[in-house]
């Protein structure tokens, strides 16, 4: 198995608990209103979480890999890092569109590249430095630290409606 195939497994693996926080949430009496709650002021609700590890992807493997334009442009400016979690929530069936369609982009833009192509810094992270290697170890820690900070939320939801 080539190294990219290997953080590809990652990928699917890292996903499957994403889903499973999801259904979580799916699970609740208000799922909209567990999706909305913020566990502290200022901080991001859950769907903002989702959303956010969605559009990261969508943007790294169009835009910052391949120089095109994302799907959803509408919801860039919405979900990308650095923006402001707003008071419109998502439904589940769009977040796991979202994420669904992004995770295919991904995906086929890291089938355009090869393990011969780990070292190369691509444009749009030559100022960081990041090798694809690099791209590739961050987008799959992205998605980790995303769904944990999701799975604290939920957990300290329950906790103040129960």
């Amino acid at each position: 198995m080539s190294e990219i195939q290997t953080y590809i497994q990652a990928f699917r693996f890292n996903r499957t608990k994403t889903l499973a926080t999801l259904a979580e949430f799916e699970k609740q009496a208000s799922p909209l209103e567990a999706l909305a709650f913020r566990p502290g002021v200022g901080r991001a609700h859950a769907a903002w979480q989702f959303m956010h590890v969605a559009i990261t992807e969508e943007v790294f493997s169009t835009t910052r890999l391949l120089g095109t334009e994302p799907a959803f442009p509408e919801l860039v400016e919405r979900f990308r890092g650095g923006s402001t979690p707003d008071e419109n929530i998502p439904s589940i069936d769009e977040i796991k569109n979202t994420l669904t369609i992004a995770r295919e982009h991904l995906l086929a833009t890291l089938g355009k590249f090869s393990d011969q192509d780990l070292e190369m810094i691509p444009a749009a992270f030559a100022q960081r430095g990041w090798t694809l290697r690099t791209f590739l170890q961050v987008i799959s820690w992205h998605e980790a630290h995303h769904q944990g900070q999701t799975h604290i939320t939920l957990n300290v939801y329950k906790s103040r409606i129960s």
